[in-house]
């Protein structure tokens, strides 16, 4: 039996604060400024935590490729990020990297390595030290002595890059099969700018979406009835990623109560519109996504944030009616009908006055045709990602804490990592 042995985090890691930036440096320049939005609980680096950065900063705030950044604080709400660690992908080589200041730099100094520290860092022994850790209540926040004094077991070096390397591949599984999705919604999108605005009809009919469509409301839910586990998910604004696209990550669990109607259930293809926003650039407000997956949930339900797109009898072609919502066309004309200022509202008006031409049903068939196979691909895909996703929070604390052996699962066939 392979010998594990006891280490604590600081011994192996120097843990650096990051730069102290002047605001009116930021939106233009050379440089990247990292911030706390490239940590996420489940992704290993989100692009949208990068900003352009026209000043520069000391040697030592500076990282590279394969470098580790720490998130030092979180809002009370938000999603699980504090401690949680972010690896910078190889893409940003040849590019001067800052680390802002809410982020801490780790420096390893043993022969553990980055990718190993970067899995160790996610496993829930560590984020359960955290916890124990963190202060404040608004904002929380950690030390660097909080994290170093982390202590766990850890097996030879021959296996902990074994174990590396396994969740790395599944990780790049992952990231391959996003960027086949991105691919495929933007030829589903090429396609519709061809039939619409490329070559579009002067003979078809020019009618608002009230006409071929119905809108409903989402659940307005108290905070009791949220869940740290459950069988039924909400969908919510959290669900829709500010570049476009539906994170299933983003679900809450909830057991709702009574009052929950049979209209408040969502399933696969059901179209849903973002009508609130607490990004100040609007990022999300009117966005338009196809539910492609329920994720790990038996029920997937809407928020009060969402409005459910339900086409009508006279036009059943939902794929074409979501292609019609997605497009840059309708986000301009949304954006006309904002509100608020903390909190962007979208008006009522703004979906049933959305003015578009609509084809032939003969056109409407076949073009809806098409866009299905295009968007069922990647509901395929983006299922195949709920199961490797499952697949890796699952064995994490087994092969981190020792209670699987690799020996035990290399020799084994993962299919799921097969392309």
């Amino acid at each position: 039996m392979e010998e594990w042995k006891e280490y604590r985090l600081g011994d192996l890691i120097n843990i650096s604060s990051g730069f102290a930036y002047k605001g009116e440096f930021i939106g233009n320049g050379e440089n990247y400024l990292l911030g706390m939005g490239c940590v996420s609980f489940r992704d290993t680096f989100l692009v949208s935590g990068i900003r352009p950065y026209s000043g520069d900063a000391p040697d030592r705030y500076l990282a590279y490729s394969g470098d580790i950044v720490l998130a030092t604080r979180q809002q009370s709400d938000n999603l699980p990020i504090l401690g949680m660690p972010a690896i910078i992908p190889k893409k940003y080589d040849g590019h001067k990297m800052i680390i802002g200041a809410n982020l801490y730099k780790v420096q390893n100094n043993s022969d553990f390595s980055n990718e190993y520290i970067y899995w160790l860092m996610k496993s829930p022994a560590y984020v359960h030290h955290i916890k124990s850790c963190q202060t404040g209540t608004t904002v929380r926040m950690i030390t660097k002595a909080n994290i170093e004094d982390f202590t766990f077991l850890a097996p030879q070096k021959e296996t902990r890059d074994k174990i590396a390397q396994f969740f790395w591949n599944i990780e790049n599984k992952i990231e391959l099969n996003r960027r086949i999705n991105e691919n495929l919604e933007q030829q589903a999108q090429a396609l519709f700018k061809s039939w619409f605005v490329d070559n579009s009809n002067p003979n078809w009919n020019e009618i608002t979406l009230s006409e071929i469509a119905s809108f409903i409301g989402g659940y307005s839910y108290k905070g009791k009835e949220l869940a740290d586990s459950s069988n039924i998910a909400m969908a919510t604004i959290k669900n829709f990623g500010r570049n476009g696209g539906f994170k299933a990550d983003g679900f809450k669990d909830i057991n709702p109560s009574a009052k929950l109607k049979e209209y408040h259930n969502v399933d696969l293809f059901d179209i849903l519109v973002a009508h609130t926003d607490v990004t100040q650039n609007a990022d999300i407000i009117g966005n338009a996504e196809l539910l492609l997956t329920c994720g790990k949930y038996d029920s997937v339900i809407f928020s009060m944030d969402l409005v459910k797109v339900t086409p009508k009898k006279n036009f059943p072609y939902r794929f074409l009616l979501a292609a019609m919502l997605k497009n840059k066309y309708f986000k301009k004309h949304c954006l006309g009908y904002v509100n608020g200022t903390t909190v962007l509202h979208l008006d009522k008006k703004a979906l049933p006055e959305f003015e578009t031409k609509i084809p032939s049903a003969s056109e409407a068939k076949w073009m809806n045709c098409v866009l299905a196979s295009y968007y069922k691909r990647i509901a395929e895909i983006l299922q195949e990602n709920d199961r490797l996703i499952n697949l890796r929070d699952t064995l994490l604390p087994k092969l981190m804490s020792g209670k699987l052996r690799f020996s035990e699962i290399e020799t084994e066939d993962s299919s799921a990592l097969k392309d």
